[in-house]
């Protein structure tokens, strides 16, 4: 794992860095090749989408100052976290929901078109927390487990030493759920063709990611904080929760989305 590629002067340029601004740009290209797909001006996607990610950013920081106890938000650590993705995906969908209407342009053809495109950007996100260390995974005692580097340690605090002094082998959650975005996006690209009426692309993303993310939280040992008391309460991760939050949100769209669907005539693939 290399946290940190090269130096810029005193300034470093992390591999996570590198990953996210990579998962940024190819989110953005499948989007606006899907959003011509449905005869959306490809130019006001890319502008839109800009807006989208910043929304992202934004959500992203704020949850984690939430969430997360003696966060400081003038240290270099806070400006090069990714925070917590959740927020990035309630403050983009906010973003798109603001500004969506505002362009003039059709919400869940929009959004079908954004969706495969977030998951591959997940599935390079996730890749620059493998390189960083960030959000790993419980104690592994099978050959999946990977030891973390010095490196790694220093930047993020994931643990390399056991309390007998031997090497940690953690379980690999930020690969695990690089590989399984990356199957959910060629999932969607796929739907994206097939879809049945439009907002479904979107909807088979969030519900599929809040099922990943609930299952993938039980492996997962980096503090995370505990939103409201939610993880004191019940037990389960602020992550969980909010998973199970968005499933059901999902399931709500479903049920809209089928009843308007009924009262208008069927998409032409």
């Amino acid at each position: 794992m290399y946290p940190e590629l090269f130096k810029i002067g005193d300034f470093p340029v992390t591999t996570y860095g590198i990953f996210l601004a990579v998962g940024m740009l190819l989110a953005l290209f499948v989007a606006s090749r899907l959003a011509a797909r449905d005869g959306l001006p490809s130019e006001r996607i890319y502008d839109l989408g800009l807006w989208v990610l910043v929304g992202g950013l934004l959500g992203s920081k704020l949850l984690m100052l939430l969430v997360e106890d003696n966060v400081n938000i003038f240290s270099l650590d806070f400006l090069r976290s990714g925070g917590v993705f959740y927020g990035s995906l309630i403050g983009g969908f906010l973003a798109a929901a603001i500004l969506v209407p505002l362009y003039k342009l059709p919400f869940w053809k929009v959004t079908d078109a954004l969706a495969p495109g977030l998951a591959l950007g997940q599935a390079f996100g996730r890749q620059g927390c493998f390189a960083a260390g960030c959000c790993w995974g419980k104690v592994c005692d099978n050959s999946l487990g990977v030891h973390f580097s010095d490196q790694g340690h220093e930047y993020t605090g994931v643990p390399i030493i056991g309390p007998d002094g031997a090497d940690l082998y953690l379980w690999p959650t930020q690969m695990m759920e690089s590989l399984i975005m990356l199957a959910v996006f060629g999932f969607l690209f796929w739907l994206h063709r097939r879809k049945k009426f439009d907002g479904q692309v979107l909807i088979a993303y969030g519900f599929i990611y809040s099922l990943v993310r609930f299952s993938i939280e039980f492996i997962r040992d980096d503090p995370r904080g505990d939103l409201f008391g939610f993880t004191t309460l019940t037990g389960l991760s602020t992550s969980q929760g909010i998973s199970l939050l968005v499933a059901l949100t999902c399931v709500v769209f479903l049920i809209v989305r089928l009843g308007r669907v009924r009262k208008e005539p069927p998409l032409e693939n």
